[in-house]
């Protein structure tokens, strides 16, 4: 266990002077400063390769686990499915059994991430239906599904509002919505809504979760995806008043090894830039997704990942999901996967940091 880690059991208990979102930034920051970088996977204890947790299950089991012995710092989670008041999110993750996740990963020194995938509230389709240009504008003050957004987010802070610990306090959990929004695939997307009308859209959705609903717990993270030079990448900034961290998702596409080079060198000019734009704003900087599918090149994690992060100040990087109902979906190794080894030297580097 690092330093990191074993300061992140501060956690558990707010302290008086600081709020929890502004105690996790602090022990970020540490272990930013002592060059350590958290690993984290989505939904690490909900399901794997081959198995699914289910209800009542004690959600200490994950792939990582299963390959190095340590279990991911970082646990990502997804609330798509929670504004229509789901049982179980986008992914079939019971809404229960994620919080029990959620709760356990912050009792064991570790960090929580969530992203949000909500429903079309304008057709009613999925996050990646743009049929329609129409979707933000509508929902922001004085648009026809504005009532029905705001719902939306009540219901989403009803739920996170359930995410305390024993002693009734909230726990610290980094909130990413509206992410890969210079990409067009999501209706916040690049070509969907103006730069104004974004910014209004997070505008509206923090003053809701941490001024009128008092969640002091949020780390807000602004996460924009690859592919945007500095300018492209802070063309849609809400403002250092509404944002916590700097992220980036950044994943590597093509053949491989012809791909290695490409992602790595693109992974680079981001973070670097990353850096500057932390250094100016104050702010802390992730890769907040990323990740190589079905991971065909057995030293992707000590040839590419690595070099490729090990130099910037990061505070953590995450991988994506290894579904179980997906052949050829996944992000990390399991037992018997041929990146296995790679991944145990890569999480032994003394720089990655993980939860025993």
């Amino acid at each position: 266990m690092t330093a990191i880690i074993s300061a992140a059991a501060v956690l558990t208990a707010c302290t008086a002077e600081k709020s929890p979102a502004e105690d996790l930034i602090s022990v970020l920051q540490s272990g930013v400063s002592e060059g350590k970088i958290l690993f984290g996977q989505q939904d690490a204890f909900m399901y794997g390769h081959s198995w699914r947790a289910v209800e009542g299950d004690f959600p200490d089991r994950s792939d990582v686990k299963d390959v190095c012995g340590k279990n991911p710092a970082v646990l990502g989670l997804d609330l798509g499915g929670i504004e229509l008041l789901s049982r179980e999110n986008l992914d079939g993750n019971h809404f229960g059994l994620m919080r029990t996740a959620a709760l356990e990963q912050h009792a064991r020194g570790g960090v929580v991430t969530l992203s949000w995938h909500p429903r079309n509230p304008l057709t009613g389709g999925d996050s990646w239906d743009v049929s329609s240009d129409r979707v933000v504008a509508s929902v922001l003050e004085g648009g026809e599904k504005h009532e029905v957004f705001m719902q939306w987010l009540a219901n989403c802070a009803d739920y996170l509002d359930t995410f305390r610990d024993e002693e009734g306090n909230l726990i610290p959990m980094i909130f990413r919505p509206w992410h890969e929004h210079t990409g067009s695939w999501f209706w916040w997307g690049q070509d969907l809504c103006t730069a104004d009308e974004y910014k209004a859209l997070w505008k509206l959705t923090y003053s809701y979760l941490t001024e009128k609903r008092g969640m002091d717990n949020l780390v807000w993270a602004y996460s924009p995806g690859a592919g945007v030079d500095k300018a492209g990448y802070m063309e849609r900034y809400p403002g250092d008043d509404m944002t916590d961290m700097l992220g980036l998702d950044c994943y590597q596409y093509g053949e491989v090894p012809a791909s290695n080079a490409a992602y790595s060198a693109q992974l680079r000019e981001s973070l670097a830039f990353m850096e500057q734009l932390g250094k100016e704003h104050g702010k802390l900087i992730a890769l907040t997704e990323t990740g190589l599918e079905g991971l065909p090149y057995a030293a992707w994690w000590t040839e590419v990942l690595y070099p490729a992060i090990k130099d910037y100040p990061i505070a953590y990087v995450l991988v994506w999901r290894n579904a179980c109902d997906i052949p050829g979906h996944f992000y990390a190794p399991w037992p018997g996967q041929e990146s296995e080894a790679d991944f145990r030297k890569f999480s032994e580097t003394g720089k990655m940091v993980f939860l025993d």
